[in-house]
């Protein structure tokens, strides 16, 4: 008993000393830009779908100090989007906003008031632009919202939120934002970097419902540097596509996802594509960052797989093989159980490449876990020590399940930042991909099954 009191304290104090560095780093991270503010609030409501909860929402307020110009945008490809995605794609046309609003807990999707759930966005974005006396009213704030599926957002409640939201606008830190929008998130997740002479911060939330077709479920990039409208906007398809969009937890896409970026433009930006081009370095860098905090962070994740593919004959194909093996439930139970069943990964590989690259032979193909070449011209290399080899490589790379830490800090934040990493080289090209994903734990199953309890 005396040993496992032990064992408990030293684990509690480990999830302390890590809660401590971490919170170093966001707040060190969360200095907001230049012409930001920042504000957050709850409420309390009843869901009109189930009266008899008493229901929690956050809601997330960034502002700028004057409209920008400089926005982008990109959202997620789902036939059925959320209403504020459908708000959203409509501001991408105005020639200005000036503030985002984000509410947590119901993502406002195909339910609403009687006049539907577009109009119910837009209630809100109204009651924010008049309460921060916004000129161009509500067309310069952007929506977005997330959580429960199929029920109707609290309008009214929210309204009479307002103004306790602008109230409590900051322009210290985006620390309040990181975690005012998080759903199952176990932690905030936020980074930074600097860059041409001004800052880039940026935050998201996701934890489930993670295989984005764009970008993560939420996530917002804030700059001071004057980037031109034109610019942004084709750079953030870019970095979505070579960061949130090389991720999944479970392959499933929401109905909600959201990448937005702002610039205040209060640092200008020298001419030439020099500096565009390092803005676009630190920011795909800092969005990377993000879209592994969502994986590590992901519902029941114990271990990050890491996968890169090479010599495929295109980007695209080498990202969908990639996403094949992060998203074979097979193999993502394998790899919660560090069991190095590795004929779970060939199978996956090549089911895919039977679809996206039909014609293409990839029998010289190779495949390599921690270094270790398993698969080589056709034929397994499996040897006496490869089982003992690979689970011990899968054990060290186990991140703890909160469950497993019953004390007060919980575990907020992963103690270490390996990947189980699986190198397939397809040998058909010069094009390479690199995608993250997740295992498949009990905890992920409980977590779903009683997500709206």
């Amino acid at each position: 008993m005396a040993a496992r009191m032990f064992a408990l304290a030293l684990t509690c104090a480990t999830a302390s000393a890590l809660l401590t560095g971490h919170m170093s780093r966001l707040r060190a991270d969360g200095r907001l830009p230049r012409g930001f503010s920042i504000g957050t609030t709850g409420l309390s409501f009843s869901p009109a779908e189930k009266p008899a909860m008493n229901a929690k929402m956050n809601m997330t307020l960034v502002v700028l100090d004057e409209p920008t110009e400089s926005f982008a945008a990109v959202f997620t490809r789902n036939a059925f989007p959320g209403a504020p995605v459908l708000v959203g794609k409509r501001r991408m046309a105005e020639r200005a906003v000036q503030a985002v609003v984000v509410n947590n807990k119901i993502s406002n999707v195909c339910a609403g008031s009687p006049d539907g759930p577009v109009a119910d966005s837009e209630r809100v974005c109204a009651a924010l632009a008049a309460e921060l006396g916004l000129a161009g009213g509500a067309e310069l704030v952007v929506p977005c919202s997330t959580g429960v599926i199929g029920w109707r957002l609290p309008v009214a409640q929210m309204c009479a939120a307002v103004p306790a939201l602008v109230g409590a606008r900051q322009r210290e830190s985006a620390l309040p934002a990181a975690r005012g929008i998080m759903t199952t998130d176990a932690y905030p997740k936020m980074r930074a970097a600097d860059a041409c002479g001004g800052r880039i911060v940026a935050f998201a939330k996701g934890a489930g419902m993670i295989e984005p077709n764009m970008a993560t479920m939420l996530a917002y990039v804030l700059t001071d540097v004057a980037v031109p409208r034109d610019a942004l906007r084709e750079m953030l398809p870019r970095v979505a596509a070579a960061s949130f969009n090389c991720i999944s937890v479970d392959g499933d896409q929401s109905t909600s996802d959201t990448l937005i970026a702002l610039a205040s433009g209060a640092v200008p930006l020298a001419s030439g594509s020099a500096p565009l081009a390092e803005f676009e370095r630190a920011l795909l860098s800092v969005c990377a960052q993000l879209a592994a905090d969502v994986v590590r962070n992901g519902e029941g994740v114990r271990h990050v797989m890491e996968v890169v593919v090479s010599g495929a004959p295109s980007e695209a194909s080498a990202r969908a093989i990639g996403k094949a093996v992060v998203n074979s439930n097979l193999f993502k139970c394998a790899v919660a159980g560090n069991d190095p069943n590795v004929g779970r990964i060939l199978a996956a590989v090549g089911s895919c490449a039977g679809v996206v690259l039909p014609d293409v032979p990839i029998g010289g193909a190779s495949i390599r876990i921690g270094g270790r070449s398993v698969f080589e011209d056709g034929r397994f290399q499996l040897t006496g020590d490869t089982e003992d080899v690979l689970y011990a490589y899968f054990k060290q790379a186990e991140l703890p399940l909160h469950a497993e830490t019953p004390c007060d800090e919980g575990f907020p934040f992963p103690p270490h930042e390996r990947t189980v990493l699986i190198e397939v080289d397809l040998r058909a090209g010069d094009a390479r991909a690199r995608v993250l994903g997740a295992d498949l734990t009990s905890e992920y199953v409980a977590i779903n099954a009683d997500y709206r309890s």
